[in-house]
């Protein structure tokens, strides 16, 4: 309130009391008290105006501080998911660079083998084409908070690729291992 609303209010109440309020056991009006209420009214008056700005001030932080975990989150989604795909790499160069190599891996399985691994690389390649556009562009005006959840969505996919992937490696060295040793065993030299 300002003081002269304050003012007014106080000063309407003073003349509105009844003339015979003072015979009534009613206090006597008192210059000095009256200052002293005004000025106690106006103190108050300021210190709720301060205590709304700094309510104010404390929900606009809230909300900055939930804009800069939304991007955290997002951008530890994002890192997740680069681990990934370097993951997903490191499969393709070691793993199955030695699995198409095997002497064990018949020809017409090296195609089947090529094609599996490729669909998970361009998965995996499409994802980060599309987190590429969700992070550069407004992405249909979404929230960061939207963005965030799409991202983590994405990073739990990219995870189940590299697990897909491992499986698969895992399965063809497997493959592998078995036709050694029966190799090893059908050509064994007995000496009988």
């Amino acid at each position: 309130m300002s003081k002269t609303k304050i003012l007014i209010v106080a000063t309407a109440i003073i003349l509105f009391l009844p003339a015979r309020a003072t015979c009534q056991g009613m206090p006597v009006y008192d210059n000095t008290n009256f200052v002293s209420l005004v000025k106690s009214l106006v103190e108050s008056a300021k210190q709720t105006s301060q205590l709304i700005r700094t309510v104010e001030f404390l929900k606009q932080q809230k909300e900055n501080l939930e804009k800069v975990n939304a991007v955290i989150k997002q951008l530890k989604a994002v890192q997740e998911i680069g681990r990934s795909n370097a993951r997903l790499i490191a499969i393709m160069r070691n793993d199955l660079k030695n699995i198409l190599n095997s002497p064990f891996i018949k020809p017409d399985e090296v195609a089947r083998v090529s094609e599996s691994f490729s669909a998970i690389v361009e998965n995996s390649l499409d994802t980060m084409d599309f987190i590429d556009q969700i992070l550069s562009s407004d992405y249909l005006k979404m929230s960061d908070a939207e963005r965030a959840e799409i991202l983590k969505q994405k990073e739990s996919e990219s995870k189940e690729m590299v697990s897909n992937i491992q499986v698969k490696t895992k399965r063809y060295r497997d493959i592998i291992s078995f036709r050694k040793m029966q190799d090893k065993i059908n050509n064994r030299q007995t000496n009988y």
